[in-house]
């Protein structure tokens, strides 16, 4: 093979590859939201038939929510509880009794597109705004008692954010990510962090948080290694991070050292 037919063989192979990489890229960035939502959805006429949920519809801009709301006589306030990104409020709310016995309420949303909340996410701020919709929607309810914003995975970047704009008693972070960007850059390192259309950064909000700070996080998280909440506790002299032993991301609400800790900081209050 000739010089000049090996150098444009490289130079279309180089091409090829280039083509192929703005591709992917063009595609991470249109697709950003059924790589970050995984969603199940619920039959319009499912009920949720926990003792004490009555099922509660959020208005929000060109649209509602489907909300979940345990209720007791005389409970001392509510955890308003945030999601993680997959399932919905049948697989999240399953067991009442660990906020029974501690005398919480909880309020729980499906996002946009989640069990039986019509339409689709479409952008980080339609979804702090949904959630402070929800927020604005329950709170009047609980004037003079306890207020707990509770996120899960995904939800601990809304409950971050949420919190620092809001009056809590505690904010609870439960395997919590710094932001999308970190976890792109961990994950995906050749992806431009400008690309990101969900940037969902837990760690500005946790850094503006006047309320008490909650973290706990699972030391085998296969997802969000222990630099994770070591970096939110860092920004936050306020928090207090529980590591639980063998917990990976999806169990740690199994682990008694989770439940006993989160107990004690509810009873606490």
């Amino acid at each position: 093979m000739s010089s000049v037919a090996l150098k444009w063989g490289l130079i279309t192979a180089l091409g090829l590859a280039l083509l192929g990489y703005l591709g992917v890229l063009a595609w991470m960035y249109t697709q950003q939201e059924s790589l970050l939502f995984r969603p199940t959805r619920l039959s319009p006429h499912h009920r949720f038939d926990l003792p004490g949920v009555n099922e509660v519809l959020v208005p929000v801009a060109g649209g509602h929510l489907s909300a979940v709301h345990f209720k007791q006589r005389s409970s001392r306030g509510v955890v308003f509880f945030l999601h993680g990104n997959a399932g919905d409020l049948s697989t999240w709310l399953t067991n009442t009794d660990f906020y029974r016995q501690i005398g919480f309420d909880v309020f729980m949303i499906d996002y946009r597109g989640y069990g039986k909340s019509p339409g689709r996410i479409d952008s980080e701020p339609q979804l702090h705004a949904d959630v402070r919709a929800a927020w604005e929607l329950v709170v009047p309810q609980y004037v003079g008692k306890k207020k707990v914003i509770y996120g899960r995975s995904l939800g601990s970047a809304l409950a971050a954010r949420l919190a620092a704009e809001v009056t809590c008693d505690l904010l609870t972070l439960v395997t919590p990510f710094v932001s999308i960007l970190q976890v792109t850059t961990e994950t995906y390192p050749w992806v431009p962090l400008a690309l990101v259309r969900y940037p969902l950064r837990t760690d500005l909000g946790v850094a503006q948080v006047k309320a008490p700070v909650l973290i706990l996080h699972g030391d085998q998280d296969e997802l969000f290694s222990m630099s994770h909440p070591e970096h939110l506790q860092a920004m936050q002299p306020r928090a207090q991070l529980v590591k639980v032993p063998g917990a990976k991301h999806g169990d740690i609400h199994e682990f008694p050292v989770f439940n006993q800790a989160l107990a004690a900081r509810l009873s606490a209050l």
